[in-house]
């Protein structure tokens, strides 16, 4: 394979470090597999778990040994024992996070799942990073949000794949009709992707995968991390499945205004591909997502219906965090990127 084609897909080369969890996790991952200090990342459960930019980005080091892995990296680490002890010890710490985000959830019956996941997508009051975009940000801002964007699209669809296996019935038939068209029915050309690839490449930015791990904030390191901590744990496919609903009940007419704001920032229909795609997938995604996914795994698993609505309100709950601060960076005129030894300036109420 060529030098550029590994760029594309990965692997990406280790980041630099955000504190000492993450420090000793990258100098170990340069070494043979070996045991990790004892008590390492015992300070994570003081800290905002969503902000800590060492704590997310050791979760991140952790659950890409599971995707693509790291150049130079020996494989074998996915599974060295004392690293996954780390990262439980991190898990737990965001996990509790994401529940004070997500809140009371209602006590629902099975055929009351659809319904519910409406009225938390309705009653969602986040600021409206779309609108935005669509109407007023600049093409520095508009690149820096695709920047941000990046660190999933790139391997979009794949998080939510593991819930496959863990799967049977009508929910795994509809995850497949949904992962299909996320993967361009097997056609390289029309995966998602692949077209996120093309939109990169039109704003001038990076096409290599995982090429802004070093410039995003803890935040967005949240925004992926938490799907990859549904997908790889099968006692919360029910939250990942609530992710997934969540993700495409409020994606169509997102997309609708991120291609609209290209077009007026003078983009062609290359870059906009993309969003104009999710506009009408979505829109079907949403039905299947929330009547057919998670209607059919709580009509076969009754018990996993606060699953799935955990899932869908943590997901909602760290977007709002994403948006605040993408639009509270721009609004005071600074990027919303980080540099090197940057803290995160995002914070989470209690």
């Amino acid at each position: 394979m060529s030098d550029a084609a590994d760029r594309r897909y990965g692997p990406a080369p280790l980041p630099q470090p955000r504190g000492p969890v993450s420090t000793a996790v990258v100098e170990a991952l340069r070494r043979p597999p070996h045991d990790l200090p004892a008590g390492l990342g015992a300070e994570f459960g003081t800290a905002d778990p969503v902000a800590d930019e060492d704590l997310q980005l050791t979760l991140f080091l952790c659950y890409e040994l599971h995707y693509r892995g790291w150049q130079g990296v020996d494989e074998d680490w996915e599974w060295q024992p004392s690293l996954l002890a780390l990262r439980s010890v991190a898990e737990r710490a965001f996990e509790a996070a994401l529940r004070r985000l997500a809140g009371p959830l209602p006590a629902v019956l099975p055929g009351g799942v659809p319904r519910a996941l409406a009225d938390l997508v309705a009653a969602d009051d986040g600021p409206s990073l779309a609108a935005a975009l669509q109407r007023r940000a600049t093409l520095a801002q508009f690149r820096e949000f695709v920047t941000h964007r990046s660190i999933y699209h790139l391997r979009e669809a794949d998080p939510h794949s593991w819930g496959l296996p863990r799967l049977g019935g009508p929910a795994k038939a509809a995850l497949v009709e949904i992962q299909m068209d996320e993967y361009g029915n097997g056609r390289l050309d029309r995966m998602h992707a692949e077209l996120f690839r093309r939109t990169l490449d039109r704003l001038g930015l990076d096409t290599g995968y995982a090429a802004y791990l070093d410039r995003v904030p803890a935040v967005t390191l949240a925004t992926n991390n938490l799907i990859s901590l549904f997908g790889l744990h099968r006692r919360l496919r029910g939250a990942l499945l609530g992710h997934l609903a969540a993700f495409e009940m409020t994606s169509s007419l997102p997309n609708r205004r991120y291609g609209n704001g290209l077009r007026r920032l003078g983009l062609d229909e290359v870059a906009t591909r993309f969003y104009d795609e999710h506009v009408e997938a979505d829109a079907v995604h949403e039905q299947i997502a929330a009547h057919d996914l998670c209607g059919g795994l709580v009509r076969t698993e009754p018990g996993l219906a606060v699953d799935v609505l955990f899932g869908a309100a943590a997901a909602l709950a760290v977007d709002r965090l994403f948006a605040a601060h993408l639009l509270d960076s721009w609004a005071a005129g600074s990027s919303s990127l980080r540099t090197a030894d940057e803290p995160s300036r995002v914070a989470v109420a209690a």
